[in-house]
């Protein structure tokens, strides 16, 4: 028996400290990284055929190009990145303007717009994330420059200025030798005065998630979101409560607030969405399958087990370093025309359906920040029964970098208000650095949209953009 035991206890301490790390942390690999600050520039203009800009001209660039056909921009900043991921302690920040023209000649309308980009404070302390100020933010587990867009938040809208503390990136459990990870975080942001319904409306925002797996080749995590609008002063319903005891019930889901339906129901208009994926990877390579759902009744139940379960986004996507020519492919279905049925109530009963994803009659701008949906792009407020199909890929021949993206929508409207209309969006980006001119990246990216939703519109758009070291330590 004893010698049964030193053989066992042999055979452990001859394997690499390494595999029986009781909780690995990035922290552990040596530090290799130097700080640096860096400039950003970019100009852009946009010209098109139709009464809008082409769908992916504009969607999912953080509200970056105007909807408008005719624009042009102008983009400055200053950025530090993050370099230390295996120190305890690492920080990033930028300040980035845009001033841009944009105008629509059928109309004789003009807007000129001012606004920052980027305008932020990160800073990790271990494992904890803590970020002030207007940062951009992608919850899905798509290709983020592939993807349709995520359901709950994407890249569409203009970030949201806010203050978030949490995990930002998958950190091992104590003790569970790096095979199960969580992460997650809570956010209270500002999302102003949007076309006027309620002025000063403000954001919650909380997930958390898990992941098994590890190292081992097949990975399976877990996310579950909620997001609510809430506060704020209505043009119709006045003062919608504003206080800590607001936030707690706008957190908690609970009724409060100032109009009979909030006190009956819960304050704010809320927004639910899990999300399961299975990863497969390799040493170069990772295949995601993921699905998202989308909820804005109570209780919610586990994702597949909810009244509208046949609504949700699911996607695969594959990226890989072997061969750069092709190096991610992404296949997306959207589908949001359930709404758990067309009745809410109906002769005294209640059926929970006509959701109406994304409207909410307080806030009647919807989820939408500067006119801009939260989500996914191929829905909106008015539009929110969607059948799509969209694919994306990327890669680079010889130094020029290109994307190309297909989207075929079947638009429904909403149960209250049907319009039937289809789209099919098209994009073709490439871009390319010339070291002989100044180092200047050059971006040529043509797109159209051919159906009744927005009618037959052909575009383009060029942008020269530049970025550099202004100091180094």
């Amino acid at each position: 028996m004893r010698t049964k035991l030193l053989i066992v206890l042999l055979a452990l301490c001859s394997l690499q400290a390494k595999a029986w790390d009781w909780w690995p942390l990035p922290m552990a690999e040596p530090d290799t990284c130097h700080e640096q600050l860096m400039y950003v520039g970019e100009a852009g203009v946009l010209a098109s055929s139709g009464i809008g800009a082409p769908t992916w001209l504009h969607a999912n660039r953080n509200g970056a190009v105007s909807t408008m056909p005719f624009s042009g921009s102008l983009t400055l900043g200053v950025v530090k990145p993050a370099t230390r991921d295996n120190r305890w302690f690492d920080y990033d920040g930028g300040i980035a303007l845009s001033g841009r023209i944009a105008g629509a000649p059928a109309s004789g309308s003009i807007e000129y717009t001012g606004f920052f980009n980027q305008l932020y404070v990160h800073v990790r302390l271990y494992i904890v994330d803590i970020t002030v100020g207007i940062k951009s933010q992608y919850f899905g587990a798509g290709d983020p420059e592939l993807s349709s867009g995520s359901i709950l938040i994407s890249q569409n809208a203009h970030p949201i200025p806010r203050i978030s503390i949490g995990i930002d990136r998958w950190t091992a459990i104590p003790g569970l030798f790096g095979y199960a990870e969580i992460k997650g975080g809570l956010t209270h942001g500002w999302l102003g005065d949007n076309n006027g319904w309620v002025k000063g409306t403000l954001l919650h925002h909380k997930y958390i998630g898990a992941r098994v797996g590890g190292k081992l080749p097949v990975n399976i995590s877990y996310e579950f979101h909620h997001a609510a609008q809430w506060g704020g002063v209505s043009r119709v319903h006045g003062k919608l409560g504003n206080d800590f005891a607001s936030f707690w019930h706008v957190a908690l889901g609970k009724s409060g607030g100032t109009t009979s339906n909030e006190l009956l129901n819960a304050q704010g208009n809320h927004l639910f969405s899990q999300q399961l994926c299975l990863t497969a990877k390799g040493d170069k390579w990772h295949v995601n399958a993921y699905w998202q759902n989308i909820n804005e009744d109570g209780p919610v139940r586990f994702i597949g087990a909810t009244m509208n379960a046949k609504d949700g986004l699911w996607g695969i996507s594959a990226e890989q370093q072997y061969w750069p020519f092709i190096s991610a492919v992404t296949l997306e279905v959207l589908q949001t025309t359930d709404q758990s049925g067309p009745w809410h109530d109906r002769d005294g009963l209640v059926f929970g359906g006509n959701d109406t994803y994304y409207m909410n009659y307080i806030y009647q701008q919807g989820w939408t920040s500067f006119g801009r949906t939260i989500g996914s792009p191929l829905m909106s407020p008015s539009n929110s029964r969607v059948w799509a199909y969209h694919a994306g890929i990327r890669g680079d021949i010889y130094g020029f970098r290109y994307r190309a993206l297909c989207t075929y929508a079947d638009n429904y409207g909403t149960y209250k208000s049907p319009a039937i209309s289809r789209n099919t969006a098209i994009l073709l980006e490439v871009k390319k650095r010339v070291p002989q001119a100044w180092d200047l990246e050059f971006g040529v990216a043509l797109a159209g949209d051919f159906g009744t939703q927005y009618g037959n519109q052909f575009g383009g758009m060029i942008t020269v953009s530049k970025q550099g070291i202004i100091k180094k330590w």
